[in-house]
């Protein structure tokens, strides 16, 4: 048992209520100006006042000290909405979207998503794994210390699992908790243009069911969107996904509203992301749900689209997270700092909110909030340390990682 203190930090940590933080609760941070931790083999025993903390009986044995000289303290970053398993960027798609070209019309193009499905299913196990595990330890340098991958890039079993078993492989190599989340739906394949019914039909009956049965994947996702999958294509593959034990995500309205938000709360999904187009009745839906919706402002900003609207989010109640979207299209970067700064210079959250939505809410969006998104007795001790006074350093900053140091269960696993 290796016992340790944490002293002389700046502390700001969301306070968990046991569900996402939502409404007026959505920036519900406690303070500490001179805190401290003890922490006992990766977990918080004591968290608070280091005046307090240091009178509890628990710190008269302590087997290292360290001091946070005063750096500002949050939870590490949880990162609940990637696509970093590929191998190839697509730099000359971004050049093309600044001329004019639409996303749908690169898609149609064999673009988009389909020229990263001929990359992956090409590439040795070893090129695909070398390229995610370098996106994940660039996240973790900025602070992600929990993430979900998605798959997407296969679209035909072999591939798909072979995506899952490399994202499940870099879970147990990493210093960060790794979810994998399923997303067979994330394009229709050439193989099955014009017959998407068809293909909705291998990921419900061949698909799932070996994802499932091998336990690869803790969630399943689906692309809602017009020219992709319908809501009636959508439902087919949640629904099929739940009946096999399955969590469920779906990417909801980003371009179009198609039903995506309606679908959301319909089958009470654990999250719903990107949401630029929802209408306010289907927010209000999700928000009754208990969906927690996940914003991507640097895919927005990537794409120089509307934001989604944050503010009026939180005055309806949806409990909002925030994450990268990191992909090799619409939205490349790991930068956590990036996104907290977006969401709240660009999308009107307040600070306290969006180190919410970071961390706390991020955590339940994928499963783990009992675990992980807040420095309370009992969670993870993984937390960062940040060159600045309060959390605010993160939009104030702009350009740059004011990250310090990485701690993981109470190991520093990065110092820049």
């Amino acid at each position: 048992m290796i016992r340790k203190l944490f002293t002389n930090g700046r502390i700001f940590s969301p306070l968990d209520q046991g569900t996402p933080l939502a409404g007026e609760l959505q920036g519900r941070v406690i303070h500490f100006p001179r805190g401290a931790m003890c922490v006992c083999n990766g977990l918080i025993e004591v968290v608070g006042n280091e005046e307090e903390v240091l009178k509890n009986p628990v710190c008269r044995r302590i087997d290292l000290e360290v001091d946070c000289r005063g750096y500002c303290v949050i939870p590490g970053f949880v990162d609940c909405h990637t696509h970093m398993c590929f191998v190839k960027r697509r730099e000359e798609e971004f050049v093309q979207r600044l001329e004019g070209a639409d996303y749908l019309e690169i898609l149609r193009r064999g673009g988009g998503i389909l020229s990263s499905v001929r990359t992956v299913r090409e590439a040795p196990d070893a090129e695909l794994h070398a390229m995610t595990r370098r996106h994940a330890r660039a996240a973790l340098q900025l602070g992600t210390t929990t993430l979900e991958i998605k798959s997407g890039y296969g679209l035909e079993t072999a591939s798909e699992l072979r995506m899952l078993r490399i994202i499940g492989q870099l879970g147990r190599e990493m210093p960060q908790d790794v979810v994998a989340t399923f997303l067979g739906a994330h394009a229709l394949p050439w193989e099955f243009t014009g017959n998407p019914d068809d293909y909705v039909d291998l990921v419900v009956h061949e698909m799932i069911p070996a994802v499932a049965k091998e336990g690869l994947a803790r969630f399943c996702d689906v692309f809602c969107e017009r020219g992709v999958f319908d809501a009636g294509q959508s439902r087919r593959i949640l629904e099929s996904a739940r009946s096999w034990g399955l969590g469920l995500k779906i990417h909801a309205d980003e371009l179009h509203d198609v039903g995506g938000a309606a679908l959301a709360a319909d089958l009470r999904v654990t999250s719903a992301e990107h949401l630029l187009r929802s209408s306010e009745a289907n927010i209000r839906a999700m928000a009754r749900a208990g969906v927690t919706g996940v914003l991507l402002p640097a895919t927005a900003y990537s794409m120089r689209k509307e934001y989604a609207p944050a503010r009026r989010m939180v005055e309806l109640g949806l409990p909002i997270a925030i994450a990268t979207d990191c992909n090799p299209g619409t939205g490349y970067t790991e930068s956590m700092p990036f996104v907290f700064g977006l969401s709240v210079l660009n999308m009107g959250l307040s600070i306290r909110e969006a180190l919410v939505a970071s961390t706390l809410n991020a955590a339940y969006a994928v499963g783990l909030g009992r675990k992980v998104g807040s420095l309370e007795v009992g969670k993870q001790a993984d937390f960062l340390l940040l060159d600045g006074d309060s959390p605010a350093i993160l939009a104030y900053h702009a350009g740059v990682s004011p990250v310090v140091e990485v701690y993981k269960q109470g190991e520093p696993v990065y110092s820049c």
